[in-house]
């Protein structure tokens, strides 16, 4: 069984990885992952709680799975924060009874320490540029949609800043490995267990919002 990660193999995270492996960065300390602005909600299915899931499950399940490509330790807890009704409470509400929260972030806590940050938003009015910004201990990768920057601290103090363009996508490579795996038995990338790790990340996230405290992980 496989579920269709579609954004797997997105020519930023296989950057990304590349210059993780690279050891450039150093040792990964957290993965700042982020998306919104300050934004009215359209008259669509993400706006809508009981059709989308939440403001968090859309492109937040996509960020989270990049960002557990890097972080592979087990998760150990997870606390959520949301805050909502402001949207909801407008004249023009697209669904005023049924509304996404306006805000959601999540902090995951992994067994090694590092830890990763998720938030998506329509009420914060200055966006940091970029989605996703790994930090390490000899610098920092941020990816900025289809362009990327890598930035160094030098032995001698001063920093070295790459910019360019992210590679190509190479999403035909979840079909390729579908059909090796149904042809030769190799392995499945996007396994259900790979799947669920996300998904039960978002899910605690939510639980812990409401109930005002961290939770532990089961699926680590």
């Amino acid at each position: 069984m496989s579920t269709y990660h579609n954004r797997h193999w997105d020519g930023w995270i296989l950057k990304a990885n590349e210059v993780v492996r690279s050891g450039t960065l150093g040792e990964i300390v957290r993965i700042d992952l982020r998306m919104g602005g300050h934004s009215k909600p359209r008259t669509w299915w993400r706006s809508s709680r009981s059709v989308s899931g939440g403001v968090l499950y859309d492109w937040g399940v996509h960020l989270l799975e990049y960002a557990l490509q890097i972080i592979t330790a087990p998760a150990t807890e997870v606390a959520g924060y949301a805050a909502e009704g402001h949207w909801a409470a407008q004249p023009d509400a697209p669904y005023p009874n049924d509304a996404n929260e306006d805000e959601a972030q999540l902090v995951v806590r992994f067994k090694t320490g590092q830890r990763i940050n998720l938030t998506i938003t329509t009420l914060d009015a200055t966006m940091k540029r970029g989605f996703m910004e790994i930090v390490g201990t000899k610098g920092t990768h941020l990816i900025d949609w289809a362009e990327y920057e890598t930035t160094l601290v030098l032995p001698e103090g001063g920093r070295q800043t790459t910019k360019a363009k992210n590679p190509q996508d190479e999403g035909h490579r979840f079909y390729q490995n579908i059909a090796a795996h149904l042809t030769t038995g190799e392995p499945l990338v996007i396994s259900g267990e790979w799947a669920r790790r996300p998904i039960h990340i978002l899910d605690l996230a939510m639980q812990s919002a409401k109930q005002g405290r961290a939770l532990p992980v089961v699926y680590p």
